[in-house]
């Protein structure tokens, strides 16, 4: 079942990405934090153009201190979409299993997040209406991560390169602290977002892993603007260092 899932999730991703919200989510902290002192790192980048970079710091063997942000800065003719978004968060991790190569994680945080987003609407190129709105939320979030160090070979190039897979399971709580529709105070609106996200990482050296992450997002909540209208789909680079 959770191998189906890994695959599907590109699928809805595309589909998800074609609504439009005024919340963009980030790629979530999935640090893989296994003893005292270890630090890991990671910037991602999606189709869309959302950079997302991650730290974690493991500041006892079992507590992890963590930190994400991401930004967005799209032009085109019939939509701009800029996006900015600061997590800061903790909690729990512990290793086990036989060769304690696996890993349970459980954070927690908070975020701030502004976005401003202008739709056109043209006639025969000629522009007959735009809506700017602009966006100000917090949110809080809660996730759960498991991931697995056991690691399974490609052959590429010649070479062996270890690859390892993680699932993080996230529920987020956004709401609006300002809301403006071409310059005109709007009723704010919240939603419960839940996102179930899977990645895979191919081992590039000890230290330096590449990351593939694709989630949906489910809005438990009907919304017009707050809604679940975009997910993650994103490369990235992930450096770990100083953990078992």
């Amino acid at each position: 079942m959770i191998k189906y899932l890994r695959f599907s999730l590109p699928v809805l991703a595309l589909f998800a990405a074609s609504c439009s919200s005024v919340y963009m989510p980030n790629v979530p902290n999935t640090p893989m934090l296994s003893k005292q002192g270890e630090f890991s790192g990671g910037g991602h980048i999606s189709l869309k153009g959302n950079a997302s970079i991650n730290g974690a710091y493991a500041v006892t063997d079992h507590i992890g201190v963590l930190f994400s942000g991401s930004r967005m800065n799209s032009e085109r003719k019939t939509k701009d979409f800029g996006h900015k978004l600061i997590e800061i968060g903790g909690g729990y991790f512990d290793t086990f299993g036989p060769d304690n190569n696996r890993i349970i994680e459980i954070y927690g945080g908070v975020g701030k997040g502004w976005s401003d987003i202008t739709f056109r609407d043209f006639k025969d190129d000629v522009l007959i209406s735009s809506e700017l709105q602009e966006v100000d939320y917090r949110k809080a979030f809660l996730q759960v991560n498991y991931s697995s160090k056991k690691k399974n070979n490609l052959h590429l190039f010649g070479k062996d390169f270890p690859i390892n897979y993680g699932t993080a399971l996230r529920i987020s709580h956004v709401k609006m602290d300002r809301f403006f529709l071409n310059g005109v105070v709007q009723p704010k609106e919240d939603n419960i977002f839940f996102e179930p996200i899977f990645f895979t990482r191919m081992a590039l050296s000890k230290t330096f892993q590449l990351q593939y992450t694709t989630s949906s997002n489910i809005g438990l909540k009907s919304r017009k603007y707050m809604s679940a209208g975009n997910s993650i789909f994103t490369i990235g680079v992930v450096v770990n260092v100083g953990g078992k």
